[in-house]
């Protein structure tokens, strides 16, 4: 099969960038053809030329922004799916959060878009079916949305022990809004007693400061502005830091902790990538995982810094569920999973 997945640069700096990756990996290890579509490409010429089954895509200004949507209606005659990532119905997040989408219950283009059926045949996203966000999104589109969880990319391989990210604690994140308070009263302050190394995008105004130039430059295709901005770490480097911590641990949004619906891709990442991890809670969480077995969980924030001076107190009680936590993203939490997931999608939308 042909994919075709719509990322407005391959430059970005948000989470997006490992989605994309992970998604590109599985659908070619798994023998179909891949590629993105970007805001560089001319997308008349693109569609003709290779003829996707599947078009990835998404809702939002961004994506919007040169995406064809006459030439798209166009294509789905021709038989091409399309998959929508699907943002909130009822977004939790504040309207300045510039990389994050807004509700779409406030948008009646897009709500327009959705109910006419020229836009997509798929709607997924990461939250759970009783996600009290989502609430109002079937009846009023006509559409149901499919929980399509994040993953890790088992086609990279695990590390070995790196000296130069050897360290007690890591944190491998954005300072988010969201997580700040948390960080400064709970995070920062465990670097007095352990050799804390944190990896932090936006942690300062300035590195905000050059994010949001980073976003403008993307959104306007700027040449030089759309990518002089770097990751705070590679991929590999990612993955030698979960290898050569102690302790990794997870943080989350205040909103997903409070909803407890959807969690980020760290979670399996850092499992499977051969960390130990500590995350603080979401309550979804103990549906994919089982606390104490192959994860720790850790009920708030007392219980978190529990669990952090006990495992680096007895660093060999990780090991069982280090194994066990691996196992089980390798087994059900993989992008190669999520694809197949896609592919019974795919297939089921014929019927």
């Amino acid at each position: 099969m042909k994919i075709l997945f719509h990322i407005p640069s391959i430059y970005t700096i948000t989470a997006s960038r490992l989605v994309y990756q992970g998604y590109k990996n599985a659908f070619t290890d798994l023998g179909h053809q891949f590629r993105p579509l970007t805001n560089e490409d001319n997308p008349v010429d693109l569609f003709s030329q290779y003829k996707p089954d599947i078009f990835f895509t998404s809702i939002g200004p961004l994506l919007f922004k040169n995406l064809n949507l006459k030439l798209l209606k166009y294509q789905k005659k021709q038989g091409m799916k399309v998959f929508v990532n699907t943002p909130f119905w009822k977004s939790p997040m504040s309207k300045l959060r510039i990389n994050e989408v807004p509700s779409v219950s406030e948008n009646l283009k897009w709500i327009d878009l959705i109910k006419s059926g020229n836009f997509g045949d798929v709607y997924y996203n990461i939250c759970e079916q009783d996600d009290p966000r989502m609430t109002g999104f079937s009846k009023i589109t006509g559409y149901p949305y499919h929980t399509v969880l994040l993953a890790a990319d088992k086609t990279q391989p695990i590390e070995s022990f790196t000296k130069k990210f050897s360290a007690d604690i890591s944190f491998i994140g954005t300072y988010l809004p969201e997580k700040r308070d948390f960080m400064k009263k709970y995070l920062f302050p465990l670097s007095k007693k352990y050799d804390l190394k944190l990896y932090c995008q936006d942690l300062s105004l300035f590195d905000r400061s050059l994010s949001f130039i980073h976003k403008v430059g993307q959104y306007f295709n700027i040449p030089y502005l759309k990518s002089f901005k770097k990751n705070r770490v590679s991929f590999k480097e990612e993955r030698q830091i979960y290898r050569s911590s102690t302790v990794s641990v997870n943080i989350h949004e205040n909103y997903q902790k409070k909803f407890g619906r959807d969690f980020n891709d760290r979670t399996f990442r850092i499992l499977f990538y051969g960390g130990f991890e500590i995350t603080d809670e979401v309550n979804s969480m103990h549906k994919y995982f089982k606390n104490g077995k192959d994860i720790i969980i850790a009920k708030n924030a007392e219980d978190w810094l529990e669990k952090i001076n006990y495992y680096l107190k007895y660093p060999e009680k990780r090991l069982p569920i280090m194994k066990a936590g691996r196992e089980n993203v390798l087994n059900n939490h993989t992008y190669h999973n999520r694809v197949n997931q896609f592919l019974k999608i795919y297939k089921a939308s014929f019927e």
